[in-house]
């Protein structure tokens, strides 16, 4: 286990307990003496984790520490990367941007070290048939963060077109489209509406009349699995 790694583990370790961890058991469980698990310690609070405590008492990690970039492990970077990659390739034009910019961020703070693993192509998003990029996608995405009720001109599988008044729950993303699952005035139910079929999309002022969380239980609890045909 190399140093930045058990420095990360102590912090996790730390994360787990309420209570003062003691310096015995923090050394045991990462394998190194008490002396360098002191120093360990030391070089975290120097980093700014507000760790208290002191030998022979115990430390606590104060609440609210951002792990810093440098504390990620090595698969905790090549999922990251991961994750930016698939985003900036398979989703609308904002949100691909917003990934690789992040990228970007990253690999500038990151270690030497982490750097390599993090920009490294071991792991990449195979091509694949990309969806149209969709306008209404960032739309949705703000009736989701803002709770508001969407109008939608959708159109089914024969291009039947309906008007729906919807409560948006989530967007599921594939390789080849998006689905919105949201709660839909018109068919009193929750419903799935692939986004490619929306025809127009606008943010209603009236805000959902139950809070997002709590239909999105309620939706995995429906188990719906097809989309919306605009018939039904």
């Amino acid at each position: 286990m190399s140093r930045t790694e058990r420095l990360f583990d102590i912090l996790q370790i730390l994360r787990r307990h309420r209570r003062p961890v003691s310096g015995a058991l923090l050394a045991e469980e990462t394998g190194v003496s008490l002396r360098t698990l002191y120093r360990d310690i030391a070089t975290l609070q120097s980093m700014g984790a507000q760790i208290d405590g002191e030998p022979g008492l115990g430390y606590v990690l104060k609440p609210g520490f951002l792990l810093p970039p440098l504390m990620f492990s090595h698969q905790e970077i090549e999922a990251l990367a991961l994750g930016l990659k698939w985003v900036g390739q398979r989703t609308d034009g904002e949100m691909g941007q917003a990934a690789r910019e992040a990228m970007a961020k990253l690999g500038a703070v990151l270690p030497p070290e982490l750097r390599q693993r993090f920009e490294d192509d071991a792991l990449v998003i195979v091509p694949h048939r990309q969806p149209p990029q969709r306008e209404d996608l960032p739309l949705i995405r703000q009736a989701l963060n803002e709770e508001r009720k969407l109008s939608l001109d959708y159109a089914d599988q024969q291009g039947a077109r309906t008007e729906r008044v919807v409560w948006p729950v989530t967007v599921g993303f594939f390789d080849s489209t998006q689905v919105l699952a949201a709660w839909c005035e018109l068919r009193n139910d929750y419903r799935h509406f692939r986004v490619d079929r929306i025809l127009e999309a606008r943010v209603l002022c009236e805000r959902t009349p139950r809070r997002r969380h709590q239909m999105m239980k309620e939706w995995r609890q429906t188990l719906l699995t097809k989309t919306d045909s605009g018939t039904g």
